[in-house]
């Protein structure tokens, strides 16, 4: 075993993950092992020591059973009933089952342990001091703190308001009452984290750099824009109906009666959350990213497939993309048929002449169009550009994995994805997500194993800019950047803008129809890339959007396919399910720890 190999399993024992027993294996110094001491004296221990801290950020890609935005919120359904997504749907989530379904409160806790240990040592590293002067430190130090902000900031959009640990590392040892720490408010939560985002920002660069020169190579490590742009969203959920004058919530307190969440509206918090995110947009840094032949299809796909554009802000280089490549293929293109969207969000996109389908006389669910020799139903023909760069519909084109020329693809009961093919690998609804899904990839049924490699993206400037005109719109109704920033989109994605000039539409005529102007794009923009699940608890709609879903009625062949039908599984939303529940576990080892409302 090699000082590599035993220099993680230190990192791995010391991080928590082996329970009991680190200060004894700590005391233990063989000849050819590293102590904590020396990971902090040598360059390359502390840089592998940072890396694991690193190694924390999450990879969201997984949505089938490490996370639940995408399967259980009202915008896409997955396919297995043997999944987690499927247990929470269903309203089996409670804290004895909870290890299993997504939990991650001790996993995040584990990040902001290590990072604070890591901020707590790094300045005894004296070979970095030697070689790079205490920038670099300063630097490390600054990318620790950030991570550790964004671990809390993890930890409030899935339970709320949390327990903020200090700037000291409570030892693995330490006596239990040691870890009786109750929750913070979540205005508390935020404002430290907040606090901690500002202080990491001022000693990070603007880009990523190496020697104090813009390094491609660097690509990846955390920047003053990834700072800005994680104080812009969680700034724009403290400001959100959840957690700003939320009197249903007026239960939740610790034990000595303390209120956890806001009971008084504060217009201030829109005013913040819109700073947030200009502070973002007037760095300068990013753009919306257009392909250069002006085709919204091509930009559209560049934002994802053309890794470190322009518009990429937050990324993980290392990801499981090609696994969400395979579950939103089709059967027939070597795929699993697992990421069906449903007819709630089909129904949220645009038409063509920028209207809702509910609003616009080119809407028809009657009758068929032939487009290039094959029948397609009026429900989809006039589709806004994104509505066909999301979403894989019946007798839709679709190339890649194993086939190697263009062809309709089906879920008729009897077709080559349908239900009858396979007992499990077939989508419920009558669609697929094909957002974000590699074409080259081709490691499912029959696949050669080719992967399209690309980044995934945590944060990105069209996210931004929706911050900014939801906020603005709340504490500033009719300013004039609104329009601008929410059109912005609106032009890169071919659809026709707000305004008075040739194809435009009007202007919305208050705040409250701006609002759901501003919240019907950022439901499209950002469709399947996690924000729905927070959105609808933030805004307090989940009540209403979720429930019985549609789609298309996948038992049947033929024609009589085209028919709305509520799905197989209900997407059950219970008043408990504004916020995650806390283990049983990690309620007995901290007394005074109480549990998320309704639980």
């Amino acid at each position: 075993m090699n000082r590599q190999i035993k220099l993680i399993l230190l990192l791995l024992l010391f991080s928590g993950i082996s329970g009991t027993g680190c200060k004894k294996f700590l005391d233990q110094v063989p000849n050819d092992r590293i102590t904590i001491e020396e990971v902090f004296r040598k360059k390359a221990s502390s840089e592998q020591f940072l890396a694991n801290v690193y190694s924390i950020v999450p990879d969201e890609s997984n949505a089938i059973d490490g996370f639940p935005m995408i399967g259980c919120s009202d915008e896409a359904d997955l396919t297995w009933s043997g999944g987690p997504n499927y247990a929470v749907n269903i309203g089996n989530l409670n804290p004895s089952n909870v290890n299993n379904l997504f939990d991650r409160w001790g996993y995040y806790y584990q990040g902001i342990r290590s990072a604070t240990y890591f901020m707590n040592h790094i300045n005894e590293n004296i070979e970095i001091r030697s070689l790079n002067g205490q920038a670099l430190i300063d630097q490390y130090q600054a990318e620790a703190r950030f991570l550790r902000a964004y671990y809390y900031f993890l930890l409030m959009r899935q339970y709320g308001p949390v327990v903020l640990m200090g700037e000291d590392v409570t030892p693995p040892d330490a006596e239990a009452s040691a870890m009786q720490i109750p929750r913070s408010s979540f205005d508390e939560c935020v404002s430290y984290v907040a606090s901690e985002l500002d202080k990491a920002a001022e000693g990070l660069p603007l880009q990523p750099q190496s020697n104090g020169q813009v390094s491609d190579r660097e690509f990846g490590r955390i920047t003053k824009g990834i700072c800005l742009a994680v104080k812009s969203r969680l700034l724009l959920y403290a400001a959100s109906p959840q957690y700003n004058g939320n009197t249903d919530a007026s239960s939740f307190k610790n034990q000595d009666g303390k209120a956890l969440i806001a009971q008084s509206y504060d217009a201030q918090k829109w005013k913040k959350a819109a700073d947030a995110a200009k502070a973002v947009i007037d760095l300068g840094q990013y753009a919306l990213y257009k392909d250069p032949s002006g085709n919204p299809m091509k930009s559209l796909d560049g934002v994802f497939f053309n890794s470190w554009n322009s518009e990429q802000i937050f990324v993980r280089k290392a990801n499981d993309l090609a696994r969400w490549d395979v579950h939103a293929t089709p059967r027939q293109a070597g795929g699993w048929c697992g990421l069906a969207p449903t007819q709630e969000n089909v129904d949220s996109y645009f038409m063509s002449d920028g209207l809702l389908p509910s609003e616009s006389p080119l809407y028809s669910e009657i009758g068929f169009t032939t487009v290039n020799g094959v029948q397609v139903y009026n429900m989809y023909m006039n589709r806004e550009p994104r509505f066909y760069h999301d979403v894989t519909y019946n007798n839709s084109i679709w190339q890649g994995g194993t086939m190697n020329a263009p062809a309709p693809v089906t879920f008729f009961l009897s077709g080559p994805n349908g239900r009858n093919g396979h007992p499990t690998d077939f989508s419920k609804t009558g669609y697929l997500i094909r957002k974000n899904v590699g074409p080259q990839t081709n490691v499912g049924a029959g696949g050669n194993g080719q992967v399209q490699s690309r980044v995934l993206i945590l944060f990105r400037l069209g996210e931004i800019y929706l911050n900014y005109a939801e906020a603005l719109n709340e504490f500033q109704p009719g300013s004039a950047d609104v329009l601008t920033y929410l059109n912005a989109i609106r032009e890169r994605a071919g659809v026709p803008k707000y305004g008075s000039g040739t194809n435009s539409l009007p202007v919305p005529a208050d705040q409250a129809a701006m609002r759901a102007k501003i919240r019907a794009e950022r439901r499209v923009e950002l469709a399947y890339e996690g924000h729905r699940f927070f959105d609808i608890r933030r805004w307090k709609i989940a009540p209403q959007v979720m429930g019985a879903m549609h789609g298309m009625d996948i038992s049947k062949d033929g024609n009589d396919f085209y028919k709305r039908v509520v799905t197989a599984t209900p997407h059950l939303f219970r008043q408990s399910y504004y916020w995650w529940p806390i283990t049983q576990y990690e309620l007995d080892r901290n007394r005074t720890l109480v549990q998320s409302p309704s639980w």
